[in-house]
């Protein structure tokens, strides 16, 4: 990612038509010129303070949520060594407000939030939720804050297994004895994790060979029974595992700012077929051949690719929330390989940016979010087989731009399902059912489903 590619010719969005009614049309006219113009140069703090759920009401269909008390080295003490609590960048900045991460601009929607910070905001949202309860005995769900990927990503590059394992023992051995526990055997608490399951499955057979830091978490015997929410599940393993997305840069605090960034998104001029993001993995790499693929047909030669290409020696250009959504809300198509794993934040900023995703393994996502994508993926995205791979052009080409205009008006309605709302709005203000709101609902089903057969 070394200079910045030609994506600073684009404009920003455009004001949304003048024939919206006046409200909305006062407030986009802020949105745009506050929110789409920001500067991710601001370094500034702000507080979120979380408010009263009086008169909120609950969802039926969530279930009442407790949540547990754990010690506070499980969650809060971790953020107190934010400066280690990952090997590749300085987290302070990204677990500020909340996990929200450093604001964007003026508004309080729109933050440089960190790919693997969900848990965090997960928490918050969960603690200002209108169906948390003070009663663990009038509850049915039960969230354990424990923020596994933060310490993980703390311990990625401890030798030592003893040491790198403590936490992850320490909370399996606390489970059993909680008051909670026992009256459902952990089948209906829940656990969010902000990092891709691999993570925490190290088998104890694997000791002497490459872990990638993982750690053993979810092998433990007592964590078999509980929930686990992840942005990135083993397809293939546990039924009690489920993909939540990826968080990216918008929190809304209400229905109108939402609505005006959606019609916003959709009067964007998609001036490039395709764009790409990200980097090239070493040829040996399993999941590299798409990525090599898509970068030799995106390159100079194309006048119909975008892409922001990760180096090594400039990895930050990828993480630069202005340049990536430029980027992504000029082209009609983004490219989706998989990378170090099957899953990609860049699948959700993709989605936020109205650009339709195009996938090249079903891990990416139709194995995963299935509580958050439609059924049916061509309604939303083009799925590229092998056989494909070299054509990338000619086969998006193919699409008629009347399907075209109707996968994306697909992408732009799943905005808010796959959202994280900002912890401080109420529902009434909202309006609207985010990703935790999702989760919940879904979880109730699964936890009601399991106890009844337990």
């Amino acid at each position: 990612m070394a200079a910045k590619p030609k994506d600073k010719q684009f404009t920003h969005l455009p004001i949304p038509k003048p024939q919206l009614l006046v409200p909305l049309l006062f407030f986009s006219l802020w949105l745009i010129s506050h929110l789409i113009f920001f500067s991710s140069s601001s370094n500034t703090t702000t507080n979120i303070t979380l408010i009263a759920a009086e008169d909120e009401k609950c969802d039926p269909a969530i279930a009442a949520l407790y949540i547990v008390p754990l010690p506070s080295r499980f969650n809060s003490d971790l953020l107190l060594q934010c400066h280690i609590l990952s090997p590749y960048t300085d987290m302070c900045p990204h677990i500020a407000n909340r996990g929200l991460g450093q604001p964007l601009s003026p508004s309080s929607s729109w933050h440089a939030t960190h790919q693997f910070i969900a848990e965090l905001i997960f928490h918050a949202r969960a603690e200002n939720h209108p169906c948390r309860t003070p009663d663990p005995s009038s509850a049915e769900l039960f969230l354990l804050p424990f923020y596994a990927g933060l310490y993980a990503s703390s311990q990625l590059s401890q030798p030592n297994l003893t040491l790198r394992d403590s936490l992850a023992h320490d909370f399996a051995t606390l489970l059993p004895s909680l008051p909670t526990w026992s009256k459902s055997l952990g089948r209906d608490h829940f656990m969010v994790i902000g990092r891709t399951s691999w993570d925490f499955m190290r088998s104890p057979s694997s000791s002497s060979t490459p872990d990638f830091g993982a750690n053993p978490l979810l092998h433990l015997p007592e964590t078999q029974n509980i929930s686990v929410l992840t942005v990135e599940r083993v397809p293939w393993l546990p039924h009690n595992h489920f993909a939540i997305p990826y968080p990216s840069y918008f929190h809304p605090s209400a229905a109108t700012e939402l609505a005006a960034w959606r019609t916003a998104i959709l009067s964007s001029p998609r001036t490039h077929l395709l764009a790409f993001i990200g980097g090239r993995r070493p040829p040996n790499v399993e999941k590299a051949a798409a990525r090599a693929r898509i970068l030799r047909q995106c390159g100079a030669a194309s006048t119909r690719c975008i892409r922001i290409e990760c180096r090594p020696h400039n990895p930050s250009a990828c993480h630069d929330p202005e340049r990536v959504l430029s980027v992504m809300r000029h082209a009609e198509f983004c490219m989706q390989p998989p990378g170090d794993s099957f899953t990609r934040r860049s699948v959700f900023d993709a989605v936020l940016a109205g650009c339709i995703p195009v996938f090249f393994s079903e891990h990416t996502a139709y194995t995963q979010y299935v509580w958050y994508m439609p059924a049916r993926p061509e309604e939303w995205s083009v799925f590229l087989g092998p056989d494909r791979w070299d054509r990338i052009e000619e086969e998006l080409d193919r699409i008629p731009k009347t399907v075209v205009a109707r996968m994306r008006e697909r992408v732009v309605e799943m905005i808010p399902r796959v959202t994280y709302a900002h912890p401080n709005a109420s529902w009434r203000e909202r309006g609207f059912a985010d990703a935790v709101d999702v989760a919940l609902a879904e979880l109730t089903k699964f936890v009601r489903g399991t106890v009844s057969r337990a």
